[in-house]
């Protein structure tokens, strides 16, 4: 019997449907009994599986363009993981005070994360806000890249402009964790038990037992061997806020609705509140990190209106449709 090229990309259609569906499930499966991927080597894995069931059936010159993306998207965040041992290596000193006096500066002489844990944290009581904080904590670890992986399989023009401004942010970032390794308010605190700074009165570091009230322990556990194995220096800038302001300005003039364009501002306005009240990051770590948002989309914006660009993406655009 022979089979058709119709009836094989049929029978690879149900199939890559079917492998999805699989995926989804056992990624459920997977977060509700160990939590959330956060390692860096693991939720790569993680996403090339994904854009591999996705490629099923697809030409060979799709493949080739998916393993270059893979490849400069692991790149990425390999440069962002050396920064944790770049910093020691060229022996830069760790900012403790001048980062607080900035903030200090700032507010007349108050500190923003004493004030607010003073006035609204508990040790005994979580309350709603508690719950909303780490919510919007957590969403940055998750936020991003589903947005990657959205864009990549729905509209890869658009996927390489989100990427030049996201990779040209987190470049500039790991330049800043390099040369200024800075102490987070919770270490600043004296939070770190290896690290005895005194610069702040002690700072709780509640982030987490949101989840823990809502039945996802698991994710608790997970969570917090995720965040001893990260670079707990990089607090300047805030990626936290950088991300959050970042998906909603890309998307931003793509949305008509006054509405729900409002509603998108809440969503970095929600995470920069809560980086300050769970100690994760000073106010001054998220204006950095708000200004190389901005910086990033004004350079590629201009980058994009030269001929040479319109020439380039043109060209990209008439090979991925043959």
């Amino acid at each position: 019997m022979v089979v058709t090229r119709w009836q094989i990309r049929v029978r690879l259609h149900w199939l890559r449907r079917g492998l999805l569906a699989a995926y989804a499930v056992f990624y459920v499966v997977w977060f509700a009994n160990f939590g959330i991927i956060i390692d860096r080597i693991s939720v790569v894995i993680s996403v090339a599986l994904l854009l591999t069931l996705v490629h099923l059936g697809r030409p060979w010159r799709s493949w080739a363009t998916m393993s270059l993306d893979l490849a400069l998207y692991s790149l990425m965040w390999l440069a962002y993981d050396e920064t944790r041992g770049g910093a020691d290596r060229l022996g830069m000193p760790l900012q403790v005070e001048s980062i607080r006096n900035l903030d200090r500066l700032l507010f007349f002489g108050a500190d923003p994360v004493v004030w607010m844990q003073d006035r609204f944290y508990s040790e005994d009581h979580l309350r709603w806000y508690d719950v909303v904080a780490d919510m919007a904590y957590y969403s940055h670890f998750v936020a991003p890249i589903a947005v990657i992986v959205a864009l990549w399989i729905t509209n890869r023009s658009q996927w390489v402009r989100f990427m030049r401004r996201f990779a040209t942010v987190l470049g500039f970032a790991c330049v800043v964790f390099v040369l200024a390794p800075t102490a987070p308010p919770w270490m600043a605190g004296g939070g770190n038990s290896q690290i005895a700074l005194d610069a702040l009165p002690p700072v709780a570091r509640p982030a987490g037992r949101g989840w823990d009230w809502l039945g996802l322990d698991t994710f608790v556990h997970a969570w917090e061997t995720g965040r001893d194995w990260a670079n707990q220096t990089a607090a300047l800038p805030s990626l936290h806020a950088a991300f959050a302001l970042f998906l909603v300005v890309f998307f931003f003039q793509r949305v008509r609705s006054r509405r729900l364009r409002v509603l998108m501002l809440v969503y970095p306005l929600t995470m920069s509140v809560s980086l300050v009240y769970l100690g994760e990051h000073y106010v001054v770590d998220l204006i950095l990190g708000w200004v190389l948002v901005g910086a990033s989309f004004a350079l590629w914006a201009r980058l994009e209106r030269s001929p040479v660009a319109h020439s380039d993406d043109g060209a990209e655009s008439a090979r991925l449709a043959r």
